[in-house]
């Protein structure tokens, strides 16, 4: 009787990961459908990633189970300025915000539907710890049209951090691309 229970709790728990494409056996998400690249012109600014034709590009409604230790992820870095690389305006309060503020944007399953909007989180890379409000969501379900800069969607594990989060992180241009940090809620 107790391992026909222990069996159906697990299921149970199996049926509820794979419905929301997270597989917490694997810490990984599943895409949930692919994007056809288009070439267009898009702003290479901090040597962001512009679609290409004929590619596909995964399409992601999940990111890694947040932990209350510090979340594993990857920072890139983003202009959330106006004519900045991260296209319009901020999802959260609808503004540009300058690359000398302490702002992030969080991929689509971190972002929850804006359940962080305007929240900080506290980053931790390099000995240093920061600060940064959240602005906006890192897109992972759309990309690759003039809303989203004809740039991909991102990955599952993105914290798309502006240049003064770098910068307080003690990193310099050499290190703009992606970078192993963790992140907490505060």
């Amino acid at each position: 009787m107790v391992l026909r229970q222990s069996l159906l709790l697990l299921l149970a728990v199996f049926n509820i990961s794979s419905a929301t494409r997270f597989s917490p056996l694997l810490d990984r998400c599943s895409p949930v459908g692919y994007l056809h690249g288009q070439s267009h012109r898009c702003n290479t600014e901090h040597e962001s990633e512009c679609c290409k034709s004929g590619r596909r590009y995964p399409r992601y409604s999940c990111s890694p189970a947040v932990t209350g230790y510090g979340t594993k992820a990857t920072m890139t870095i983003n202009s959330f300025a106006e004519g900045g690389d991260g296209g319009g305006h901020s999802k959260c309060d609808r503004k540009y915000h300058g690359d000398d503020e302490m702002v992030v944007a969080l991929s689509t399953g971190w972002y929850d539907g804006g359940s962080r909007c305007s929240k900080n989180i506290r980053i931790e890379a390099n000995g240093r710890s920061v600060l940064a409000r959240v602005v906006d969501e890192c897109d992972s379900l759309h990309g690759c049209d003039s809303r989203h800069d004809f740039q991909p969607p991102c990955a599952t594990d993105i914290v798309d951090a502006s240049p003064a989060v770098w910068k307080a992180l003690g990193m310099n241009g050499d290190d703009v691309g992606a970078y192993s940090i963790t992140w907490i809620d505060t």
